[in-house]
């Protein structure tokens, strides 16, 4: 397991950025691992398809901070496609053979040794877990405000 733990992973960890609510968002989620106990809660704000605004509040293990660390690091400025591909990409990595998300969060490969262990998929996950369903509400508000 001291893999999954390793010096990268936890630096990740130790610097989480966008902390924090933002007052004006257009969307926030919760997600929760109910194996380790995580929580996180995702704000994001946007303009058409884009990430303009995004803060985090979490209480989850190491490698839920660190990939929701990776994550808020790059997440302003990304496309809608961007994060759910990203998420695709990490759910493959982790079930099947996948490489993991490339471009912009391509860090999220330093989590690759969590695969070999299924009960950490959880919360690996939650940070994107939580920024796609705050994207399908942005969607779903756009698309009422057009019809």
């Amino acid at each position: 397991m001291d893999d999954i733990y390793n010096s990268k992973i936890l630096e990740f960890a130790g610097n989480i950025v966008g902390v924090g609510v933002l007052d004006n968002a257009d969307a926030a989620a919760e997600k929760h691992s109910r194996l380790c106990g995580s929580r996180l809660k995702a704000f994001v704000t946007a303009d058409g398809e884009k990430v303009t605004g995004f803060s985090q509040e979490l209480r989850a293990c190491a490698l839920g901070q660190a990939s929701a660390s990776i994550v808020a690091r790059h997440v302003v400025g990304a496309s809608f496609a961007d994060i759910r591909q990203a998420r695709a990409d990490m759910l493959a990595m982790l079930k099947e053979d996948g490489e993991g998300p490339q471009g912009r969060f391509e860090d999220l490969r330093y989590l690759k040794p969590v695969k070999d262990y299924k009960a950490r998929h959880a919360s690996t996950m939650l940070i994107l877990e939580a920024l796609c369903d705050c994207l399908d509400q942005i969607e779903a508000k756009q698309s009422a405000l057009a019809g």
